[in-house]
């Protein structure tokens, strides 16, 4: 039999799946599945965006091939939006349209480094992100971050990691997996880090429409000099829009970076989604309060979370923020997969192992708690300490 891609082949299943086979087993004993697991929006799309979805893509204009950096409009549209964000001066020629930001994430790889390269990240990290760099034959060196701090990274540590192979540090801010939220001085300390060292800062800014205050730019990273020899920034329309089955995300960056990208996106995708491109630039200037709607009702689920666990024996919560909380569970002699599944078909809760983020994280397990209204979520507590009583 022919042989498959090593790189590929010993990788572990796709996660996700995983924990929802785990979810088929449950009886149904303690209520409806609460599912914590993937982040998705709890809450539908506004209906204009489906209407717009909808009008757009019965369009024939929107079935043929489109602009490999994506269409121009929404690069226009979105540009302006990224500089109100940030109080900065970008524009379209900063902005390439990717499918998704997971694919953001595999054409900025691409385009930094090659087999053999190395990429610094943090620990714990998103699992998509060191598959696709283990598939591409790039090198994972990791840089713990300190539960006692937050999970928040140590620029010393990050230093310290930074060897003459290493080509980019890449960061998710909000976080995924722990929901820390990364302050503006942290990130510029960590900018002028990877400046001084000669590397790209690779920063997924996915969630940062979820932010705990209203009007608070997440870094003046934009404002650096010469940011564009160093900062990628990626990002994705799925979560404000709740439309992740259509796939649509962006990277911001220096029209150098966008010009190596477009190479990548020419031969992993041609294009992206085009009618998701023209309802998301209508959306964007439509849709603002509704947005910030969502972003105060996912703090009123961040805060129900911290209430539902505060006091709960063993169990704590080591951060949490935009769509995330780490949480601590209390039982030092089983694995994170070993309680999560427990969870799942016992007590009917899907959350995700701390062990697929990373080494050293099995005592934690990551809550999706944004899935979730505030009403579901107080369900958790008595969920929770029964199982930590039949355990």
């Amino acid at each position: 039999m022919p042989k498959f891609n090593p790189a590929v082949e010993t990788l572990a299943a796709p996660p996700i799946p995983t924990v929802f086979a785990w979810g088929r087993s449950y009886d149904g004993r303690s209520g409806p599945m609460i599912d914590l697991s993937q982040a998705v929006p709890g809450y539908p799309a506004h209906p204009q965006m489906l209407r717009l979805l909808g009008d757009y893509a019965a369009n024939s204009a929107y079935t043929g091939y489109g602009p490999i950096e994506g269409d121009t409009r929404l690069r226009q549209v979105y540009g302006a939006h990224v500089a109100s964000v940030y109080g900065a001066s970008l524009d379209a020629k900063n902005v390439h349209i990717t499918s998704g930001c997971n694919q953001a994430f595999v054409c900025a790889a691409i385009a930094l480094a090659g087999a053999g390269d190395t990429v610094l990240m943090s620990n714990p990290y998103y699992f998509n992100q060191e598959t696709t760099l283990g598939m591409l034959g790039i090198k994972v060196r990791l840089a713990a971050c300190d539960p006692e701090n937050g999970f928040l990274p140590d620029v010393a540590m990050l230093e310290e990691a930074i060897t003459p192979d290493v080509r980019a540090l890449a960061l998710v801010s909000p976080n995924n997996p722990t929901g820390a939220v990364y302050s503006p001085e942290l990130l510029s300390g960590i900018f002028d880090l990877c400046r001084a060292r000669g590397i790209w800062l690779m920063l997924d800014e996915t969630y940062r429409d979820f932010l705990p205050e209203a009007g608070v730019r997440p870094h003046r990273l934009f404002e650096k000099p010469d940011w564009q020899q160093t900062l990628i920034s990626l990002y994705s329309f799925s979560k404000s829009f709740c439309i992740p089955g259509h796939r649509l995300g962006a990277i911001t960056a220096g029209p150098a970076v966008v010009e190596q990208v477009a190479k990548v996106m020419d031969n992993v995708q041609i294009c992206p989604p085009r009618s998701a491109q023209a309802a998301v630039a209508d959306a964007l200037p439509l849709l603002t309060e509704w947005r910030e709607q969502n972003r105060l009702e996912i703090a009123r689920r961040a805060s129900a979370l911290k209430e539902t666990l505060e006091g709960l024996s063993g169990w704590s919560i080591g951060a949490v923020g935009a769509y995330f909380a780490f949480v601590r569970h209390p039982f030092a002699d089983r694995t994170s997969s070993d309680v999560a599944e427990g969870l799942a078909k016992e007590a009917g809760i899907l959350c995700l192992p701390g062990s697929y983020f990373g080494p050293g994280q099995e005592r934690y397990l990551r809550f999706a708690f944004a899935n979730a209204n505030s009403e579901t979520i107080r369900l958790l507590r008595d969920r929770v300490q029964r199982f930590g009583d039949a355990s």
